[in-house]
């Protein structure tokens, strides 16, 4: 290996004068005093000084008085390379697995530099980020090509079903892939606010290889009420249902909580479904479905969790807390009092504000290329629903369920039940450190990062989220012979991590998503790091 550091220019140029043949090859960049972090994994080929390209803003800081003199092509294993403030002497030292931490977050701008510098069209390049406590590495600087999403055309055909379950308690749903009898079966939960179709490029997809439901919660989408469940009687009619003063029969117990919606789930994959399945829930649907899996764990093959909310309610379960829960006269259930109604007539109107919705659905999606017309129409298709302002109420004022995220997650744990994470880094509400800290009580679970994706991957890039999710249930079908996705030829990335770029065909135009895959030593700590990091890397972009 040949490796020339420099102190100063004149003893660089007495060693290019030493030997001449390096001039024409060699390539510099400016570096801050200090130490430096090459922290490069050793090469299966060299990398040619060419792509190494020259850029020194990437590095301007106020100290630049060092310059690095690359040679010819070059090996590295695993350097660290300092400088000592005192003498100017330049010392090589090995890298080991947890030490010169300092060095490595200190510098990891450094990295990022060189990262970023070598060429694309470089072949099995692999680099390692120490500084975020998980390997960065590029299997191959050409990204991963995968499927787009099928022609509507070929699409698998989705039909739209109802199911009743309790009198007066009809559920929608939808499905595809019937016709795939002996293929595992796949649920799909949706998030607060939408439906089943948030999931219809799932079902178009994956509906093509599985047999795909994906179910609306009562209270939502169109498995609201045909009926009032509190009628209005006299001169101070309303014209939403709920507002009534008498309850009917049938919902005199109706509260829209999560206890309702876990069992309606496990009813539904009883009765419709009939087998164990490989739940997907996003967001709300995270939640319902992970306790769903800790109270019904023979009923679930394995759960992923799309930027799933940590925590759903603010009063107390009267299962729980009997006594803490007779503090709070009304929890959700019909009719609305008096008091309760004139507020959420005035919050409806603002929640339910076409205005208001575009907002929020911008706010979600990260990616504004996304075409979300539909998803906004049928949004305001459902808030004009009668029923849709006191159900909005019931949800609101329900009261938390029997175990809360973290009781459900240990549930699910004890029980062996699969769990996959996958998570739009770029999420304004549910922020991927609630999926990391999963990872850390969880260090075995597969956890993906995408971005640019927010709060609903699974409608802003499906094809990713279909490809990961393809993969980690092909991975446990096949029990373990499969690989996990992107880690088909790197056993140790499932202890290190890895990163990769995704690309993929989209109406016509090339499109790229980074995918992480966290290994089981990645530290949450770390990673907190490297968020606040980026937040004040981006911050500074915007300010200049």
């Amino acid at each position: 290996m040949i490796f020339f550091l420099a102190c100063k220019k004149k003893r660089a140029e007495k060693l290019l004068c030493r030997n001449p043949t390096l001039s024409s090859e060699s390539t510099s960049f400016p570096f801050p005093m200090g130490l430096l972090v090459m922290d490069l994994v050793a090469l299966s080929r060299p990398i040619p000084l060419s792509v190494l390209q020259s850029n020194s803003s990437n590095l301007r800081t106020r100290r630049v008085n060092r310059k690095l003199i690359l040679s010819k092509p070059l090996r590295v294993n695993h350097l660290c390379n300092s400088c000592s403030k005192r003498s100017s002497l330049w010392r090589t030292m090995a890298l080991d697995s947890g030490k010169h931490l300092r060095a490595q977050r200190k510098y990891s701008v450094a990295l990022d530099f060189l990262r970023e510098s070598v060429s694309v069209d470089t072949p099995n390049t692999h680099i390692i980020r120490g500084d975020e406590g998980f390997r960065e590495i590029g299997v191959s600087e050409k990204a991963l090509t995968i499927p787009g999403l099928p022609d509507e055309c070929l699409g698998t055909p989705i039909a739209s079903c109802f199911w009743v379950w309790k009198p007066k308690f009809t559920v929608h749903y939808e499905k595809a892939g019937s016709e795939n009898v002996n293929s595992p079966a796949l649920l799909f939960l949706p998030g607060f606010g939408v439906g089943s179709f948030h999931f219809e490029k799932q079902l178009k997809d994956l509906g093509r290889q599985y047999r795909v439901w994906a179910v609306d919660f009562l209270g939502q989408g169109l498995s609201l009420p045909s009926e009032d469940p509190a009628p209005s009687i006299g001169a101070g009619t309303y014209s939403y249902w709920g507002f009534g003063v008498e309850t009917q029969p049938w919902a005199s117990d109706l509260v829209y909580s999560v206890d309702l919606w876990r069992d309606q789930i496990q009813t539904f994959v009883e009765e419709v479904i009939g087998e164990p399945v490989y739940v997907v829930g996003n967001s709300l649907g995270g939640f319902v479905g992970i306790y769903f899996a800790a109270c019904y764990p023979h009923l679930v093959k394995g759960i992923t969790l799309l930027n799933a909310t940590p925590f759903w309610g603010f009063l107390p379960n009267p299962k729980r807390s009997p006594t803490l829960a007779k503090l709070f006269p009304w929890a959700g259930t019909f009719p609305l009092p008096a008091n309760v109604r004139k507020f959420m007539e005035f919050v409806w109107q603002k929640v339910s504000d076409p205005e208001s919705i575009k907002n929020i659905l911008e706010q979600v999606y990260v990616d504004h290329s996304t075409k979300i017309d539909k998803v906004f129409s049928r949004i305001l298709e459902t808030t004009q629903h009668p029923a849709a302002a006191a159900s909005f109420a019931s949800i609101m004022f329900a009261p938390k369920g029997e175990l809360s995220f973290q009781e459900a997650l240990y549930r699910c744990q004890k029980n062996g039940v699969s769990i996959c994470l996958i998570y739009g880094r770029d999420d304004p509400w549910v922020r991927p450190i609630w999926g990391l800290k999963v990872k850390q009580r969880m260090p075995e679970t597969p956890y993906y990062e995408l971005s640019p994706a927010g709060h609903c991957p699974h409608d802003e890039v499906p094809e990713v989220v279909n490809y990961l999710l393809r993969g980690w249930i092909g991975s446990l079908e096949s029990r373990g012979s499969m690989a996990l996705p992107l880690l088909d030829d790197h056993e140790y990335a499932l202890q290190s991590g890895i990163s990769r770029d995704v690309e993929f065909d989209k109406e016509g135009k090339r499109k790229s998503v980074q995918v992480r895959f966290f290994g089981s030593n990645a530290s949450i700590w770390n990673q907190l790091s490297f968020y606040v990091r980026s937040w004040i890397k981006k911050l500074g972009s915007r300010l200049q």
